[in-house]
């Protein structure tokens, strides 16, 4: 007992040291260059070019015939999502991407928002940027930056985009309408990627505020959840003064002071911050935190390490990038998902959702590109990089979903933002909130504005 009541002072006066450090400091802008080559002596062409994506009788044809050559896997009976992607279950998905997906009706989809590409640090930045349509008497709209992640692209948000430039005609509330700006990070998507090493969150998170200030804005909120979570960060970090508010659905706050309160939490919990909700997401610790870890981090071993490796087999075979990819948009919606035979894909997504994401790395190639910006983050220590000990201090709003990989509670966000104003338990969703929830996270962002914009 007293030995208990000793380790939780000494837990407390250490939590108490790292929540009254809150000195102001923000992150050097610097400046970069990314392309191949030497930078230019010539200045740098500021220049925004309409963008539109497009396909061909050569790419869908080397597709289908990759497809055709699929070897398949030795089905393993009663495996479902607990060795990785159900090998039955991926013929399923082959058929339907071999047979009945329309990649051209997608692409078509696809353009229905505006596309551009502005070269910025010797990089070609891809981005849509969707204004409202219609605007409200005296409404001016606000400028949002929306940031995705891996495996994702600036297509999660389709769904959401909708919502935030028209919301009266989408059941919301018009109090607030947003102009969006959603751009493809470095080596994802139709953005450029890098052609030199060290490319990290803070390279892109510069390149996205010179984007913001390309476009004519000053001032803008920015939203983020995985990479865009860091990245958002990174920006609130460097130019906090041009940021209204930064508003998240994902925290990786990283403090070795973490890995231990979750291993006291239950007992001690009041002393942490949980509330009761916290402690069903956190506990029982060795399933939802030691295991759920320990089953869904080797794909960031392996990028934080070496990319390159298994990029090459993903880049070279369609239907492995597919296994690959969709069995995080199963896992990282819900764990509980690796019980069922499909995964539980088609509970959130339709296919034609999933494979137009896939398709997306596939015929711009992509996924090494994108793994290796994990190399870049992590393969130096996470916790070595500056940014990481740096605390955040612009307005903040959270948006905790119930199936995030790991629940942050209020107490842990806090001590990374200060300025935190909003924080939400979600009524339900997982990693990719936007894809999944779009109603929901765009009502948690507009009522963090509403503080925001209340202060």
């Amino acid at each position: 007992m007293w030995l208990e009541l000793l380790l939780a002072s000494v837990l407390g006066l250490v939590i108490y040291w790292f929540f009254s450090r809150d000195k102001e400091e923000s992150l050097p802008l610097e400046d970069g260059w990314w392309g191949p080559g030497a930078k230019p002596t010539s200045e740098e062409d500021e220049s925004i070019h309409p963008f539109k994506v497009d396909t061909s009788d050569e790419e869908i044809e080397d597709l289908h015939q990759r497809i055709d050559k699929f070897r398949g896997s030795p089905p393993l009976e009663g495996s479902r999502f607990h060795y990785g992607f159900n090998s039955n279950y991926l013929k399923k998905i082959v058929s339907y991407w071999r047979n009945e997906f329309d990649w051209r009706k997608q692409v078509e989809m696809l353009n229905k928002y505006p596309h551009f590409k502005t070269n910025i640090e010797g990089l070609d930045i891809h981005f849509i940027h969707v204004k409202p349509t219609q605007q409200a008497s005296g409404c001016t709209p606000k400028p949002l930056l929306m940031v995705h992640g891996w495996p994702g692209s600036f297509y999660e948000f389709y769904k959401i985009i909708p919502l935030l430039t028209d919301p009266k005609n989408h059941g919301l509330s018009d109090e607030h309408v947003f102009e969006v700006i959603c751009p493809s990070i470095p080596g994802y998507g139709f953005s450029q990627a890098p052609s030199k090493q060290g490319f990290n969150s803070v390279a892109a998170a510069r390149i996205f505020y010179k984007l913001m200030l390309r476009l004519g804005f000053q001032k803008f909120y920015i939203q983020g959840g995985d990479w865009g979570s860091l990245i958002c960060t990174n920006m609130a970090q460097l130019v906090p003064s041009h940021v209204k508010g930064l508003h998240l659905n994902m925290a990786l706050i990283s403090r070795t002071f973490y890995t231990l309160t979750p291993l006291l939490g239950r007992r001690f919990g009041g002393l942490f911050g949980y509330t009761e909700r916290d402690t069903q997401l956190l506990y029982p610790f060795k399933e939802k935190i030691f295991y759920s870890i320990m089953r869904e981090s080797g794909y960031l071993h392996i990028q934080a390490t070496k990319p390159d490796t298994v990029g090459c087999a993903l880049n070279d075979s369609p239907v492995g990038l597919a296994a690959y990819i969709l069995e995080k948009f199963s896992t990282w919606t819900n764990t509980e998902f690796r019980y069922l035979d499909d995964g539980g894909l088609e509970r959130k997504f339709s296919l034609d959702e999933l494979l137009t994401n896939i398709m997306l790395y596939w015929t711009t190639g992509t996924i090494i590109s994108s793994q290796r910006f994990y190399k870049e983050n992590m393969g130096q220590g996470f916790l070595a990089q500056r940014h990481e000990r740096l605390k955040v201090f612009v307005p903040t709003g959270f948006a905790a979903f119930p199936c995030e990989i790991l629940h942050a509670p209020e107490k842990w966000v806090r001590s990374k933002y200060p300025k935190l104003i909003s924080y939400s338990y979600m009524e339900r969703g997982g990693h990719f909130a936007a894809f999944e929830e779009p109603k929901l996270l765009a009502q948690d962002i507009c009522k963090f504005v509403t503080l925001v914009e209340l202060q």
